[in-house]
């Protein structure tokens, strides 16, 4: 892993540094962040050095700026607010002491809280690559992140086992739906490494909703949490192993088939309690190093309303959550970068704002992309960022 050395930003004010933190402002405004904090109980109550509004907008920028110091990152966003907003009342940069009793004064709850509610999915019926036949496209999917090795945040979250040895570091695991034409990151649950995705998952399409077409790799497909997937209204679309079906019921003119589904062997084996399904089987030709055969199952039975080749064609859109995740934790983070906070309470606020900045970026960049009519896929993530961080002088006068 990366070693953390204390590195500075640039001397002097950058106006680039302003653009970043509009940016962040205008996808999580002031105004609304300040509701929350009240709502939460974590409205400063007098003034301090760093008040509460101030470190929430701090938990988003530190994602942007991962390679400075905490001393550096509050630096450019205290003179980033005092631009923007014109104050005439500059906020002491405290020390790396003061921001951290500030970070755990307002603690992971109403970053939370504030994630909770403004981070959803934000194309619209002209964002290409986002919508299949009328449904907005989402994935669901898990992944982990390495976090600070200390005491408390391997109590609280684990670390992975190695064949000789624990690994280096504790790590987090998180279950997130992502939107498949904006890569949006919505509806995250964050736990422990030993905590499984699937007991994440099912808090996590409580976010799905009837105009959703949800797609899930075989790791999920699970009885219940399936049963719990279709509560929500929206349609389904996952790949399940071989074993799990049972022999058609009806042959479909697209090549799928009808079949049930089943919550134990006993089910299956007595015909009780099944739910059925339509089942659509392919191969992969001419395509090296993939299984022979691969079997998904839908909630959609009409092969009217989405034929089975399409289907096939469509699960591919699965991998655009790994392409979100690879955002997060390779281009926003850094490779090979572990979460700086060194507390449980402060691990959960760092991870949040991670989500949010990532967030903000890609609402930049679906603006942009409708405004050029283009895939916002065509768009590359990592320069959004490097604009975001640093963007050239002259066009400081246009608006974030």
């Amino acid at each position: 892993k990366m070693a953390r050395g204390v590195s500075e930003l640039p001397k002097g004010q950058r106006i680039t540094d302003y653009i970043s933190i509009g940016v962040i402002e205008k996808a999580f405004p002031m105004k609304k962040v300040k509701e929350v904090l009240e709502k939460t109980g974590r409205a400063s109550q007098r003034e301090r050095d760093l008040p509460a509004h101030i470190m929430v907008y701090y938990a988003i920028a530190l994602a942007l700026y991962m390679g400075s110091s905490y001393r550096e990152v509050l630096r450019c966003l205290l003179s980033g607010r005092n631009w923007l907003r014109g104050l005439s009342q500059r906020v002491r940069v405290v020390g790396k002491s003061g921001i951290s009793q500030a970070r755990s004064r307002l603690g992971h709850v109403p970053v939370k809280a504030l994630h909770d509610e403004l981070v959803g999915p934000i194309a619209t019926a002209e964002t290409r690559g986002a919508w299949y036949r009328g449904r907005r496209l989402v994935s669901l999917d898990g992944s982990t992140m390495d976090v600070a090795d200390t005491s408390g945040n391997y109590e609280a979250f684990g670390r992975p086992g190695q064949s000789r040895g624990k690994s280096a570091y504790p790590q987090v695991r998180f279950v997130s739906l992502v939107e498949s034409g904006t890569h949006v990151l919505f509806g995250t649950k964050l736990g422990g490494y030993h905590i499984g995705e699937i007991t994440l998952a099912k808090e996590v399409i409580r976010h799905l909703k009837p105009e959703m077409l949800c797609l899930a790799d075989r790791s999920f497909f699970g009885f219940d949490l399936w049963r719990q997937a279709v509560e929500t209204g929206a349609a389904h679309l996952w790949r399940v192993k071989k074993n799990l079906i049972s022999a058609p019921h009806k042959h479909l003119k697209d090549g799928s088939f009808l079949s049930k589904v089943y919550p134990s062997t006993k089910d299956r084996r007595n015909g009780t309690n099944g739910e059925i399904v339509r089942v659509i089987e392919y191969e992969l030709d001419n395509v090296l190093n993939v299984e022979p055969l691969y079997r998904l199952v839908t909630t959609i039975l009409d092969p009217e309303q989405a034929p089975a080749a399409e289907l096939a064609t469509l699960y591919s859109e699965r991998w655009e959550i790994e392409t979100a995740f690879d955002e997060l934790l390779t281009h926003l983070r850094g490779a090979n970068v572990v979460l700086r906070s060194k507390t449980p309470e402060l691990v959960r606020q760092e991870f949040y704002g991670f989500l949010m900045a990532h967030f903000a970026i890609r609402g930049l960049m679906s603006e942009a992309a409708l405004k050029e009519d283009i895939d916002p896929d065509k768009l590359s993530f990592i320069h959004s960022v490097r604009v975001i961080r640093r963007i050239l002088p002259q066009f400081a006068a246009i608006s974030p």
